[in-house]
């Protein structure tokens, strides 16, 4: 299950960022799934996070836009993967590590097979 989890994931961040996470961790705590994504930026990105300026704005920019594609609908395949729905999604990046965190919070405990 986790690894099917972080390939929605994965797909997902690839799709609207042209590039996914190198990396992911993940783990199912109660209600919630912790993903802990390594090496999320593209080469533009980096390049523009070069400065105070630049590190800002991309932070707003992947911050943003993660939570508003979620806010619309889940991941295709996701609430049917963990058998519950998503309730809500706390994002964040630290784009001077390229490490991104989103907690994902369901309806119900997520029962592992």
């Amino acid at each position: 299950m986790v690894q099917d989890f972080n390939d929605i994931i994965r797909k997902l961040r690839k799709n609207l960022f042209g590039k996914g996470p190198e990396r992911i961790q993940t783990v199912f705590v109660k209600n919630m799934v912790i993903s802990t994504l390594y090496g999320n930026l593209t080469a533009t990105e980096l390049f523009i996070a070069e400065t105070k300026e630049g590190r800002d704005m991309v932070h707003r920019a992947r911050t943003t836009l993660i939570q508003n594609v979620y806010s619309m609908s889940p991941p295709e395949g996701m609430e049917e993967l963990v058998g519950a729905k998503l309730v809500h999604l706390f994002s964040d990046i630290k784009v001077e590590e390229d490490i991104a965190v989103s907690v994902f919070v369901f309806d119900r405990e997520i029962k592992i097979s």
